[in-house]
């Protein structure tokens, strides 16, 4: 009964999840003339238990995905540091920093090579926590928001789902991030200010108190809330045009390393959008945090147009590697962690029936 049913589905271009369809093979199209086997059953729920560890919007699934995120942002951020370094340099003193090799030449000269590690701390723990609730949230808003419009308008409405999912979860993220990106700014951009976490963030408290650490938010939400809606949605898009039109098979066919091939090329692409719809912002966050009494209006003012672009190539080539990097490794601890992974999303039968899509 399962290889004559299965093979069939697959060839519909709305197949349902493997898994699925074994379940709803079982439960919905019984053979009258054969009494329901318990093998059959025991047999449907220990390929359940192998596929996945936990089921999908629960407790542990949450969890876990905040824990990726942690692995995603964390460790890829760190490992850039020494181009993030110059980029804000550019950004704020660009008559210096001419431009990404003149930066790390100068930097080099100056500094040492260890020079180029400035901030690496404020930069593990501020971007730990924001990825925690960056891709934790993410998972939580998208199935909230999801139920909240059926499963028909989640389908109609997905971009807008992914948009607004995505940012619900960078506005907390945020808040988890602004002290430290406040740190690391400082480090990065003033020179002889401090070298090390514990040395800047006591003498910002002491300088400007619990403000000096919070004073970036809002223009870190104009940075990265529109960063991340660009990030997840065009991220998801992606991955079901790749699968739609690029990808010689469907999904549920594809090996592991395969689908993680195209979680990695979805993720480079969107992390070039990422790093344009963003750069402005990042610009204004890197002077303010460096200069005590501004704020983020009278940055912009001053920098002008063109000085908000400034650094764009260096962002372009690090956002895209990095945003790349963390979908890989987000979705390398679903795969250790076998937690479940819905395909792309494909039109609900009750919605092709009102559009005579099937007879």
């Amino acid at each position: 009964m399962f290889s004559s049913v299965v093979p069939l589905a697959r060839l519909n271009p709305f197949h349902a999840p493997h898994l699925q369809l074994l379940q709803d093979g079982v439960r919905k199209r019984p053979d009258p003339a054969e009494p329901p086997s318990p093998r059959r059953s025991l047999a449907a729920a220990a390929i359940a238990e192998e596929e996945y560890s936990c089921e999908y919007g629960s407790l542990k699934f949450y969890a876990l995905c905040g824990f990726g995120g942690v692995l995603s942002c964390g460790l890829t951020h760190t490992a850039v540091v020494p181009l993030d370094l110059v980029k804000c340099r550019i950004q704020v003193d660009p008559q210096k920093y001419k431009s990404i090799f003149n930066g790390f030449s100068v930097t080099v000269k100056e500094d040492g090579v260890r020079g180029l590690a400035k901030g690496w701390a404020p930069t593990f723990f501020g971007y730990s926590m924001q990825g925690l609730c960056k891709f934790g949230f993410y998972e939580v808003f998208k199935v909230l928001y999801g139920n909240l419009l059926g499963e028909e308008n989640s389908y109609l409405w997905r971009t807008s789902l992914y948009l607004a999912a995505s940012a619900s979860a960078e506005f907390f993220a945020d808040i988890a991030l602004a002290p430290m990106e406040a740190a690391k700014v400082r480090i990065q951009t003033q020179p002889g200010y401090a070298n090390t976490l514990r040395q800047a963030a006591p003498k910002m408290f002491a300088e400007e108190g619990v403000w000096a650490f919070y004073k970036g938010v809002v223009p870190l939400w104009m940075r990265q809330i529109p960063y991340t809606m660009m990030k997840f949605a065009c991220f998801e898009r992606t991955v079901e045009a790749l699968y739609k039109y690029v990808v010689p098979k469907p999904r549920s066919e594809c090996s592991k390393p395969e689908q993680l091939v195209v979680t990695f090329t979805a993720g480079y692409i969107a992390g070039v959008f990422c790093a344009i719809v963003s750069h402005p912002a990042d610009s204004v966050v890197s002077v303010l945090n460096k200069e005590k009494g501004s704020s983020a209006s009278q940055v912009l003012v001053r920098l002008g147009f063109k000085g908000v672009w400034k650094g764009l190539f260096a962002r372009i080539i690090m956002i895209g590697t990095l945003t790349a990097l963390q979908w890989f490794i987000y979705d390398s601890v679903k795969v250790y962690f076998r937690l479940p992974r819905p395909p792309p999303p494909e039109m609900p039968e009750s919605l092709k029936k009102k559009l005579a899509l099937t007879e």
